[in-house]
């Protein structure tokens, strides 16, 4: 039986993450330059295996470049040593609603579990094939080693532990 290739399409796709700044308030960015693709067993988006997923850590914008030069340094993602944030997945039902895998920051990997949400499959007007998902989760950020630290005169937490992941993906299907 043919595999067929489905590879993520970067221009109508995005991948957020929000984090909580002093406890009082979020912050959001993105990461511009990314990759993924996945393997179907038929043409049909249904059962997904080999799931890979890529961000270029230097590409991550949140609106403030001194804060994101802070996040590509060795505070956070030591973006210089540490170029890629990877997530690999086996086997996936769409129907599950829930993907496991594994996530690598800064060459540390860990098991995560997302939420996913399936859009449904589409032929564009230019007659390609489309499948879109909404994941979602959360992690640690101080269990990949990004353990930076501060807390201000009043003892509040400057930056969360808890980071939240979001990713708006449209697959294309490959000829």
């Amino acid at each position: 039986m043919a595999t067929t290739k489905w590879m993520i399409d970067p221009t109508h796709s995005e991948v957020t993450f929000k984090v909580k700044h002093l406890m009082i308030s979020t912050v959001s960015g993105k990461f511009k330059v990314f990759e993924g693709q996945a393997e179907t067993e038929t043409d049909e988006f249904t059962s997904i295996k080999n799931i890979e997923f890529k961000a270029d850590v230097k590409s991550i914008d949140t609106n403030n470049e001194q804060r994101d030069e802070h996040l590509r340094s060795a505070d956070f993602f030591a973006a210089d040593e540490h170029a890629e944030m990877i997530f690999k997945a086996g086997n996936f039902d769409v129907n599950n609603g829930q993907l496991q895998g594994e996530l690598t920051i800064r060459n540390t990997t860990r098991p995560v579990t997302l939420d996913v949400d399936f859009g449904g499959v589409v032929v564009d007007p230019y007659g390609q094939t489309k499948a879109g998902l909404t994941i979602t989760g959360k992690i640690s950020r101080k269990e990949f080693g990004l353990t930076w630290d501060a807390v201000t005169e009043a003892g509040s937490v400057v930056v969360s532990d808890q980071v939240r992941l979001n990713a708006e993906v449209q697959f294309v299907k490959q000829a």
